[in-house]
């Protein structure tokens, strides 16, 4: 079976990854990939070029195209490869606004009684700018409607905090959410649906923050693991039967159907379950860490949820523990300079795989070439051993300017 995945990071090197080495598929093609991708399956069209991706699986027999960014899925590619008869993974546009839009998430929320915070909505900056005048108590969370490449979220500490996020995010009269803060222990929990049925993942704890113990501004991920401790199997069912379930039954009662990947941001605090955000596409650099830890074939999954057929699918983990470091460029998540020669992967021990992100390679050589490079990923009996590994073998690999978090895992280590 050949399969094109779309993207350009970890998240679609792993994907690919997974489908070759469980014996999914016989071909897995890459567009645009990244360094990490064979250049005969490295393919040269943009995730956004749709016509071109068609044109691409037809000429070349693609039997399933597995779309990795939630930008093309807002954009509608699901619904134009459904036309074309092109056989894809991946929520509808209208489905996809999940993700897509934060406010039609909390209406969601709000009509089918799945946990999250209180919030406000401002459709102008004239608005929201007033009603930071009159908070007295912070932190609080403030959210861009729309896609941001995980930045469009500010937690300001202080009155000052908020009014430069607002400065330098929101430049003219657009939708923000303004959030109760919430304390507790954040976990991302992934299901596959197939618009009436949900089956869940292991689950993962991210690391947004660009800094050692969560500090700095938020990134695209900057590590991984998995399990995290603190979803007990009690609470995986809880998660199942409070949240996935209900959202998937919802988006069906409202008429758009749900396929694919339902990532469910949470909050746990004690006994409490809150959700955060709504993703639509495996996340990243979660995904890092599960696929390896994953039982069977990974092709079998996603062709159930394409088929309607999820429910006769039954998924399995190891009991090993993963964890995925992100190596990002000096500078991310702000300006950085790219083309900086990457040396050491060549010793890098058998049991670690790294995923490539931003990177090219050019005659032969790899360069940096995006903000987050690549996912430095091991495992172990135990969640220490695995960060063990890692850490030991990320020394190995250097770029100017590179900089990666020594705690990711640091909350299971406790």
């Amino acid at each position: 079976m050949k399969y094109l995945v779309i993207g350009s990071g970890g998240r679609e090197h792993a994907i690919a990854w997974r489908l070759l080495q469980d014996g999914s598929a016989s071909e897995v093609y890459v567009a645009p990939g990244n360094g990490g991708i064979d250049d005969k399956y490295r393919v040269n069209i943009q995730s956004d070029d749709f016509d071109g991706i068609a044109k691409f699986s037809r000429d070349n027999n693609i039997h399933t195209v597995i779309v990795g960014p939630e930008a093309p899925l807002a954009g509608g590619i699901i619904d134009f490869l459904s036309r074309e008869s092109i056989r894809a993974f991946g929520p509808s546009k209208s489905a996809a606004q999940l993700e897509g839009s934060k406010l039609f998430a909390k209406r969601i929320m709000d009509t089918y009684k799945i946990p999250t915070c209180r919030y406000h909505e401002f459709f102008r900056k004239s608005e929201l700018l007033d009603y930071i005048e009159k908070v007295t108590k912070y932190p609080v969370v403030i959210k861009l409607d729309g896609l941001a490449a995980g930045k469009g979220v500010g937690i300001p500490n202080n009155k000052m905090e908020a009014l430069a996020f607002i400065s330098e995010m929101i430049t003219g009269d657009v939708r923000v959410l303004v959030e109760d803060f919430l304390e507790g222990e954040e976990a991302s929990i992934l299901g596959i649906s197939d618009g009436d049925d949900v089956k869940m993942l292991i689950s993962a704890q991210d690391h947004k923050r660009i800094y050692d113990g969560d500090k700095g501004p938020n990134t695209g991920g900057m590590g991984a693991y998995s399990p995290a401790p603190i979803m007990t199997d009690m609470m995986m069912k809880r998660v199942h039967r409070e949240i996935l379930k209900p959202t998937v039954e919802g988006m069906k009662k409202e008429g758009i159907p749900f396929k694919g990947v339902l990532y469910a941001g949470l909050m746990i605090s004690g006994d409490t379950i809150n959700v955060l955000e709504f993703n639509v596409r495996f996340g990243d650099p979660e995904i890092q860490a599960i696929l390896p830890l994953l039982k069977g074939k990974f092709g079998d999954i996603l062709q159930a949820a394409i088929d309607g057929k999820i429910g006769s699918i039954d998924i399995e983990f190891s009991t090993m523990h993963s964890i995925t470091v992100v190596m990002a460029s000096g500078g991310y998540p702000g300006d950085y300079e790219k083309s900086k020669k990457i040396t050491g992967l060549e010793n890098i021990s058998d049991n670690i795989i790294v995923f490539q992100a931003g990177t090219k390679k050019e005659k032969g050589i790899l360069y940096t070439n995006g903000g987050r490079v690549l996912n430095v990923t091991g495992f172990g009996e135990s969640i220490f051993s695995a960060r063990d590994r890692v850490y030991r073998e990320i020394k190995k690999i250097s770029f100017e300017g590179a900089q990666y978090r020594n705690d990711i895992a640091y909350r299971a280590l406790k």
